[in-house]
């Protein structure tokens, strides 16, 4: 038994060890926030500038959290072999019909489209790659790497909206001759 296992050990000793890489670079734009109106279709893009090894693929999962402080759940993901599978509550029917994940560029564009966003889809959105290629005839995880994005929604209800983007009005106590009131208008820049 012993000689069997001084022999595994002399195997693997000559093997060439795997190369363990760096971090991928992914990012996600738009981002860090992005401001949608509801009703409206959101498109967010992961892209990753490059990968470790010509013969590798890629998982790309796209997660969600409420706010920053709550769990990231898995919404969906597109495997190392370019299917698509949705989880948790975005697998019922409902949702996953307002989830698109796509490739757009081979290995380096991936776009999640949100349609019809309702006021629950704001949060965070994180995309996580994972490269992946065959090793020793076995899936071998090389490098990872992860991007987030903040989508805010915007109520499409005009007294709500201004809230929202920090519109001020001034109505004036007097008539302009041209006019029976003025209405001014300032537009603030939401953070």
């Amino acid at each position: 038994m012993r000689l069997l296992a001084l022999a595994a050990a002399a195997l693997l000793a000559r093997a060439p060890a795997p190369e363990v890489c760096a971090a991928l670079n992914v990012t996600v734009s738009p981002g860090p926030v992005v401001d949608y109106l509801e009703g409206q279709n959101a498109t967010l893009l992961c892209h990753v500038s490059q990968k470790r090894r010509k013969d590798s693929l890629l998982a790309v999962r796209w997660f969600f959290a409420h706010s920053s402080n709550s769990q990231e759940a898995l919404m969906v993901k597109m495997t190392k072999l370019r299917m698509v599978q949705y989880y948790g509550n975005f697998s019922r029917s409902a949702k996953r019909q307002r989830l698109r994940l796509l490739e757009e560029q081979r290995g380096t564009l991936y776009r999640l489209s949100v349609l019809t966003l309702q006021p629950s889809d704001q949060g965070h959105y994180v995309c996580k790659v994972q490269e992946i290629s065959r090793h020793r005839n076995k899936w071998t995880a090389w490098s990872n790497g992860s991007s987030a994005t903040e989508m805010r929604g915007v109520s499409s209800h005009p007294v709500e909206r201004g809230a929202f983007l920090g519109i001020s009005f001034l109505i004036l106590p007097y008539s302009l001759p041209f006019t029976t009131d003025l209405i001014v208008v300032s537009f603030l820049q939401s953070s």
